[in-house]
């Protein structure tokens, strides 16, 4: 049995009705199985356990058999000193963590019946085939229906879950100032993909607070982000002089400029023209997060973002990248889940994007009507499609469940 099968089975509660115990006798009952990481760590983080009565919350590890935790070198990471329970198929040997503590372990009891896991088996090795990565792609053309609209929003909010760890991250970096990170979020969403890493680089060697001590003059803030963008022109020496000035002022250091990507780009999309447009947009933006907080509006958040030569294309972009996952998280952190579903829903009234990912599920036969729709369809193939995970999607499970019918 590979490994993903014992995953769909914890996932799935596939175990429901069997009774769990650790290797050493203790009752085990899973409350939660908590959220499945795809980024490095245990592989299921915030799950909920009772062992012998004593509730634990942390995360979960699941391998095949005991000994592929030395393996992994799991016993000298410090990144599985939080595991609660370490799940196994067979238990071949006791595991400590890297402070040498016995981690506790199950041998997973669920349905042993050999066609079913056969089954399962067969759903989880489904491959891609020779034009495309997503797998159902035959059954898809033939009954665009097994893509429903309740799984579709399921995988919003799955994908605005993973931008909210994102911003997450961000906040530790920046000490938990939501300002700092929509600042560094913004910067990268600037780069519009193509070059979204030296605009984070960017972000990150030019504090915002050496920004905000001349906020009011436009000339000093596109000297400071052209000139740590390493993007001033030989000619424009005013803009030289007065970088330099600064540079020394705040003790800056400019990024790489081999970093930017210039080949085949349109002028609006010049790494130059956006740096600009992102000056005018600190300058024109006084306490920007506040007003992205607290706007409800759609069209009032796209005219927080009207500067020169920004099409409306782009401003959806930041919009569906930056704004409202900032609003979703920051709704959330207020502990306002309402508030939260309400920002969720401001994706419907935003066009569909258009890349080649999204043209694919439309040569499937699937809607798109709004940009809801597309970070669904995103979501999907980038975290189900790609990496094969067909029996954790609700598609994938409908062709596994008809196929199992057939075999009766």
């Amino acid at each position: 049995m590979p490994e993903i099968v014992l995953h769909y089975i914890w996932e799935r509660c596939l175990w429901a009705g069997f009774a769990q115990r650790t290797t050493d006798g203790r009752e085990v009952e899973i409350l939660s199985v908590g959220e499945h990481n795809h980024d490095a760590g245990p592989d299921y983080s915030h799950a909920r356990i009772r062992i012998d009565g004593k509730e634990w919350i942390g995360n979960i590890e699941i391998h095949i058999s005991s000994s592929d935790w030395i393996k992994h070198h799991h016993h000298t990471d410090k990144a599985y000193d939080s595991v609660i329970l370490h799940v196994v198929r067979v238990a071949d040997k006791p595991v400590y963590n890297s402070k040498g503590e016995l981690v506790p372990q199950c041998e997973l009891q669920y349905p042993s019946d050999q066609d079913y896991l056969s089954g399962l088996f067969a759903l989880a090795q489904q491959m891609d085939s020779a034009t495309s990565r997503i797998g159902c792609a035959e059954q898809l053309i033939h009954e665009p229906e097994l893509l429903t609209n309740g799984w579709r929003k399921t995988l919003l909010h799955k994908r605005l879950e993973c931008k909210r760890a994102s911003i997450q991250r961000l906040l530790e970096i920046t000490k938990g100032s939501w300002e700092h990170a929509l600042y560094i979020s913004l910067a990268r969403n600037f780069g519009f993909h193509t070059n979204s890493l030296p605009f984070e680089q960017l972000a990150i060697n030019t504090p915002l607070s050496c920004l905000m001590k001349h906020r009011n003059s436009l000339f000093q803030l596109t000297a400071i982000l052209l000139g740590q963008a390493s993007l001033i022109k030989e000619e424009e020496k005013e803009l030289q002089k007065e970088y330099h000035f600064l540079r020394i002022k705040f003790g800056l250091t400019p990024i790489d400029p081999t970093m930017w990507k210039h080949a085949r780009m349109r002028p609006q999309n010049s790494p130059e023209l956006r740096v600009r447009q992102f000056a005018q947009l600190i300058y024109q933006s006084e306490n920007l997060l506040s007003k992205i907080i607290d706007e409800n509006g759609l069209k009032e958040l796209e005219q927080l973002f009207n500067v020169p030569q920004m099409g409306k294309s782009s401003i959806d972009i930041l919009l569906i990248n930056t704004v409202i996952p900032y609003k979703y998280a920051y709704a959330l952190h207020q502990n306002n889940a309402e508030k939260a579903e309400q920002t969720a829903e401001l994706m419907e009234s935003i066009a569909p994007e258009n890349n080649v990912i999204v043209r694919q599920w439309r040569v499937l036969g699937q809607q798109v009507h709004n940009a809801a729709d597309t970070q669904a369809l995103l979501h999907l193939y980038q975290n189900y499609c790609q990496h094969h995970e067909c029996i954790n999607c609700e598609v994938g499970y409908k062709i596994f469940q008809d196929r199992q019918l057939k075999l009766f």
